[in-house]
């Protein structure tokens, strides 16, 4: 009779429970029985488990084999459970310490011969586990640089089972070989099939969006630069509307490169959240910078808001969590799918039941909606270029449904792009780094303002406290008010241009909105023309 155990995670969302792996050898026929809510994948650890540790120099007990995953009622998922398992069998049969082994989490999958092989969800695992006291976690090699990002735990990067058998019992520990061969993104456990750049479901950090791009490119569109800076220095939703070719998508692709720097904290949330998803760039295991998101209007809602089979995987709104999610051509996408954005849009994360259990995951996103204003594109106020009849229109902009849009602060027309913009040379607007330093400037306000508060930008403070705490100048909310009594705006309108307009003012320097502030916000948000400037460099 032998009897080991030892610790490993299971994965709820990006949430982890820790989980006792207990494995007891009895006399008997030779089997192998796994308990404890197994899916598929762990199930077949059998065999993974059992080649591996024959491949690693290791006897496989000839007896009654018992593994249990404690909590039982906890669904398991996925082969990061194989570590573990190895290591509790080879402890029953007193091939390791069982004693060596009660206070260690162990996390990854086996190869049958014998390697080391990532997993994705390091980084929320051993979070899980540093919460649960544990101070010491072995993880594949080439994900302990993810696994040290976790202060107070002593990470053990292995390469083969060979290697941590050695450690664990206190043996000269053999010098293995890399894998040689071409480098396979599925070996590095960074990257899941169907999650490239050609499903749309891809992310790129600001770094990487940014190279090649400046806002400088963009021709003329004074108000829709002004929209993108105040959505990059409040966090505010985004919809621009417009013909094709106006710029809609590069002002979109050059929004992450102003926003600031992520935090550590922010950084550790966004990267677990990739490393569940399998997106973690190669050789960067913490996100610091604002992910950019922009599934194609194919998307599914499983895609978008998270899902799938089994557990819920996150969808693209976590994927942009800190960032920015772009929906390019918003009106192609389905109906229920957009509508489907509302609760995370309040919520700031997305709660998604499934038999197999109920996740949550993390959704606080910048979005940002472009349209064209019918279905040729050609539409405008100031011009009969469009021939679509005036009823295709009507449908074509009610595909927007206006519970959605009443949730979207900046609405912006973006103009046909004229020959005189086009040919004029030296005349290039505002490039990125300037823009970038006053949205970080503007950042600054709002935090030292907000400093001992739940929120971090302006988007997030709830409309009762701007009306009770913080103030605008007299007389400066006269307009908007106007606005909701004549029907414009609805409540939550008016407290969403009160935002607004607390971010212009941090933008200009001003202690709080002035008239010309909260005039501006309006204009950004009705695009009813108020008088007032629309670059923010003219207001300062």
């Amino acid at each position: 009779m032998g009897f080991a155990r030892t610790c490993s995670v299971a994965l709820v969302g990006v949430e982890g429970v820790v989980v006792e792996v207990q494995a007891d050898l009895e006399p008997g026929v030779a089997a192998f029985t796994l308990v404890g809510l197994p899916d598929k994948s762990l199930t077949e650890s059998k065999d993974r488990v059992r080649a591996a540790v024959v491949n690693s120099g290791a006897e496989w007990p000839q007896r009654k084999l018992t593994v249990g995953l404690s909590p039982a009622s906890v669904p398991k998922a996925g082969s990061g459970f194989d570590l573990a398992v190895a290591c509790a069998v080879l402890g029953a049969s007193e091939r390791i310490d069982p004693r060596v082994l009660c206070d260690i989490v162990m996390i990854g999958e086996l190869g049958l011969d014998g390697r080391v092989r990532p997993v994705r969800g390091i980084l929320p695992a051993v979070l899980a586990a540093a919460e649960a006291g544990y101070e010491q976690v072995v993880v594949p090699e080439c994900a302990a640089a993810e696994a040290s990002l976790v202060p107070g735990v002593s990470v053990l990067g292995v390469r083969t089972l060979r290697q941590l058998i050695a450690v664990l019992s206190d043996e000269p520990v053999p010098d293995e070989e890399p894998h040689e061969g071409r480098p396979d993104p599925l070996m590095a456990g960074l990257r899941m099939p169907g999650t490239g750049a050609a499903t749309g479901m891809h992310t790129t950090g600001a770094a990487q969006q940014d190279q090649g791009h400046d806002l400088a490119d963009v021709v003329g569109q004074l108000a829709a630069r002004t929209a993108v800076e105040v959505a990059a220095a409040g966090g505010h939703h985004l919809f621009l509307e417009g013909p094709p070719g106006a710029g809609k998508t590069m002002l979109a692709e050059r929004l992450p490169a102003i926003l600031p720097k992520l935090g550590r904290e922010e950084s550790l949330e966004v990267t677990a959240v990739h490393s569940i998803a399998g997106l973690l760039p190669a050789g960067k295991p913490l996100v610091d910078v604002a992910p950019y998101c922009a599934p194609h209007h194919s998307a599914t809602m499983q895609a978008l808001v998270g899902g799938g089979q089994g557990i819920a995987r996150p969808g693209a709104v976590s994927l942009a969590h800190r960032g920015v999610l772009f929906l390019d051509e918003t009106p192609e996408f389905s109906g229920q799918t957009l509508d489907a954005l509302r609760q995370p849009l309040e919520a700031g994360h997305v709660v998604i039941a499934r038999s197999a259990g109920v996740v949550r995951f993390p959704a606080k996103f910048l979005m940002v909606l472009a349209a064209n204003p019918c279905p040729c594109g050609r539409f405008s106020r100031t011009d009969d270029l469009c021939e679509c009849p005036p009823a295709s229109i009507r449908r074509y902009q009610a595909r927007l449904s206006g519970p959605l849009l009443d949730r979207v602060d900046l609405r912006v027309e973006v103009d046909r792009v004229t020959r005189s913009e086009l040919t004029r040379r030296g005349a290039r607007g505002e490039p990125t780094a300037t823009v970038a330093d006053r949205v970080r400037s503007a950042r600054e306000r709002s935090a030292a303002r907000l400093l001992g508060t739940p929120w971090r930008t302006n988007s997030e403070v709830p409309g009762r406290e701007l009306r009770s705490r913080w103030h605008a100048s007299s007389g400066a909310l006269d307009e908007a008010e106007r606005s909701l009594e004549r029907g414009v705006l609805t409540a939550r309108g008016l407290d969403r241009v009160l935002r607004v307009a607390w971010t212009i003012a941090d933008l200009v320097g001003h202690d709080r909105p002035d008239a010309t502030d909260v005039n501006l916000a309006l204009q950004l948000r009705t695009g009813v023309p108020r008088g007032v400037p629309m670059a923010i460099g003219a207001l300062t």
